[in-house]
């Protein structure tokens, strides 16, 4: 690959010929390449969002000539279309402020931008990736704003309409199971009857809460940081910037962003990342409880519960032919697990608030928009191709309900506790169900007895 040598302030750098970015970008990748890892191209959208309507409104102010904003501001829609992705190429492991992913962003649009006024890649005129690309902005204000767009939008489109075809489909099996009854279980012992149903509905309602819980942070994830440049102050930058910039983006989004109401807190800390981690972490937690119980439900298929049957998707050994895993709900557990190590990380990195800037904030944006995709990606899946598809094992639910010793409970108003417990203490010994020791010890009449376990959801 042939390299041209370009000159900036800080010394001579070589930058591949064929590159949109900069010295600045290349300099942070020859020093700063720790993992391999890059930010999701989610966020890098969002910065190229903040720089397109920067450059509009920086030329209506009169801050930038009418004849370098347009080409901004098409070199900026391309980086959003995906025509650039390949020249992000910046580590998240890199400054805490995420300068070198900012001037990453701001190098391609001005290269861009450059080759569309001049027929040449790259450099620094007519368009200069700081004097007008980013203008009127800094990393501490454009970083942690790109974060909240990002973080927002992804919501928006993947994770709450992954959530809410999922409820759905646990509510369709909540309607479906509703006259299936089954023994319930607590401490992983037999408990008194439940319908198979009511057991959906309760997952049904986790995903209800995951939701609520979800639109109810986004008011805070609504504020942008945008306008305060480096410490929050707003210095050199106009007054109606941020206040436009904002307004624009939430008219193309159609997500009700606005200006953060202190820019001191907005940059110096991320509390509403914080939380909006955490909510996603909680509902990870929710996730994990309703997959884990699915694949216990679905156990066997003869020697274990065996009271519901999930899709087959593949085989499930490498050496036991014709054995089948509940994949998903798997696939399920371990992305929820991933969910709670992220938002350790990103709690941490909450934590990296010193002054008047947060310096994690790569390593915030990384794990929160990975929990985003990947809890929206499983939970999809998880709902189309295993909860659609549960059947219900109607004979296995009625045995156990049967056999159960559990099955006594709702006979202890009328005969006492300690009746109740002869009749399970013999029950257990003799294998005889609750009925049958019942019936025999003439404790109750078969028609009290039937009214009684009626009631319990057994009959």
């Amino acid at each position: 690959m042939s390299f041209r040598e370009e000159q900036d302030s800080m010394g001579t750098v070589n930058v591949p010929e064929d590159a949109y970015y900069g010295a600045q970008t290349k300099r942070a990748v020859d020093n700063f390449s720790i993992s391999g890892l890059c930010l999701p191209l989610s966020f890098i959208r969002a910065v190229a969002l903040i720089k397109k309507y920067a450059a509009q409104v920086n030329r209506d102010l009169g801050l930038l000539s009418p004849e370098l904003a347009p080409a901004i501001m098409q070199a900026a829609q391309e980086v959003i279309d995906g025509t650039f992705d390949e020249q992000f190429v910046v580590d998240v492991f890199q400054t805490g402020s995420g300068t070198s992913t900012n001037m990453n962003v701001n190098e391609v649009i001005a290269g861009r931008a450059n080759e569309i006024i001049t027929g040449s890649i790259g450099g620094k005129s007519p368009v200069h990736p700081n004097d007008h690309v980013n203008c009127g902005q800094s990393s501490n204000d454009v970083i942690p704003s790109a974060i909240h767009i990002a973080a927002f939008i992804s919501i928006r489109a993947e994770l709450l309409p992954s959530l809410e075809k999922l409820c759905r489909s646990l509510q369709e099996k909540e309607l479906e199971f509703s006259g299936i009854a089954k023994i319930g279980r607590t401490h992983l012992q037999d408990a008194v009857p439940v319908t198979l149903g009511q057991e959906f509905s309760g997952y049904a309602r986790q995903v209800e809460l995951a939701i609520e819980r979800i639109t109810g942070m986004e008011p805070r994830l609504a504020e942008l940081a945008l306008g305060g440049t480096a410490v929050g102050t707003g210095l050199n930058t106009h007054a109606e910037f941020a206040r436009r910039v904002i307004a624009l983006i939430a008219q193309e989004t159609a997500c009700p962003f606005i200006e953060a109401k202190n820019h001191f807190a907005a940059q110096a800390a991320q509390d509403s990342a914080v939380e909006a981690s955490g909510v996603l972490k909680t509902d990870a937690v929710s996730l994990m409880k309703i997959a884990n119980d699915i694949r216990w439900l679905a156990s066997g298929p003869r020697c274990g519960i065996g009271e519901i049957m999930i899709p087959d998707l593949q085989p499930g050994s490498s050496i036991m032919p014709g054995k089948v895993n509940p994949v998903l709900p798997e696939v399920m557990m371990q992305v929820a697990a991933q969910v709670i190590g992220n938002d350790a990380a990103i709690t941490i990195g909450g934590q990296g608030g010193n002054f008047e800037l947060n310096t994690m904030l790569p390593l915030i944006a990384y794990n929160l928009l990975q929990s985003i995709g990947i809890l929206a990606a499983a939970v999809n899946a998880f709902a189309e191709k295993c909860v659609d598809g549960i059947i219900a094992n109607k004979e296995k639910c009625a045995s156990t309900v049967d056999k159960s010793i559990a099955l006594v409970t709702p006979l202890v108003p009328v005969i006492g506790y300690d009746t109740a417990a002869a009749i399970a203490k013999e029950a257990r010994e003799t294998g005889k169900t609750i009925r049958e020791v019942a019936l025999q010890n003439r404790i109750l009449s078969e028609k009290e007895l039937d009214r009684l376990l009626a009631d319990s959801g057994s009959r």
